[in-house]
């Protein structure tokens, strides 16, 4: 008797890649912590560093300021919101894009894979960032918080990246550095790979990372184009 033939794996095409841009695209955590530093002791507001990680998960800055300040009213936010961009625009000189993403986005570029921003940043922090770091051709689609009522970890903003590509979320792969864009990207229906250098290496797992990788230096395409899954994945 012989055995019957096992069914050939899947295929996976990856068509199109989303790049959160705090801790992906640039590697800005530094100086956001350290403009967050400052405005919370100029506002008076008592934190320790082990608060500082709400930041770190994606938030969107009225969450943020909410967070730390309480229920604040839209005009508040605007204005609390002024008052730390005034800190971080004078640091934001220091930031540098994330090592290895360069190379990374001009392989995709070669060979013809969609790419799209979706962060939970503001429109024109987002706009002015982008320009400045020189990544402003490489996009076919930018998603920032303005376009989207609930943030991270609700899918809309990863959903809306690929509505924007014409791509089938299952045909795009995110890359992510917190647990909140993971879960967002994985609602979504797209593969994720987390991004750190900041021991978030298990919560990004355990948020749905397939993998994560400490930054994009020498990181390969070949895995990302044509990767054998199993039918129940």
């Amino acid at each position: 008797m012989t055995d019957r033939a096992q069914p050939a794996p899947l295929v996976y095409e990856c068509s199109a890649v989303v790049f959160d841009m705090d801790g992906v695209l640039i590697d800005s955590h530094p100086a956001h912590l350290t403009a967050w530093r400052k405005f919370l002791k100029l506002e008076q507001i008592d934190f320790t560093e082990s608060d500082l990680n709400f930041i770190l998960e994606g938030r969107t800055r009225s969450e943020i300021l909410r967070h730390f300040l309480g229920d604040l009213s839209e005009s508040e936010i605007a204005e609390y919101g002024r008052r730390k961009d005034e800190i971080f625009r004078g640091i934001e000189a220091e930031i540098q894009p994330f090592p290895g993403v360069l190379p990374f986005l001009r392989q995709l570029e070669h060979r013809g894979v969609a790419k799209a921003v979706a962060t939970s940043a503001s429109e024109i922090r987002t706009a002015s960032t982008i320009e400045r770091m020189g990544l402003g051709g490489y996009f076919d689609a930018v998603v920032t918080s303005a376009d989207v009522v609930a943030g991270k970890p609700h899918p809309h903003v990863y959903q809306l990246a690929c509505e924007r590509m014409k791509v089938l979320p299952r045909n795009a792969l995110a890359f992510d550095d917190a647990p909140s864009g993971v879960q967002s990207a994985r609602s979504a229906g797209l593969r994720c790979i987390g991004v750190s250098n900041n021991g978030l290496t298990q919560a990004l797992l355990n948020a749905g990372a397939e993998r994560v990788i400490p930054s994009f230096i020498g990181f390969g395409m070949n895995s990302l184009l044509r990767t054998p899954v199993t039918s129940g994945s």
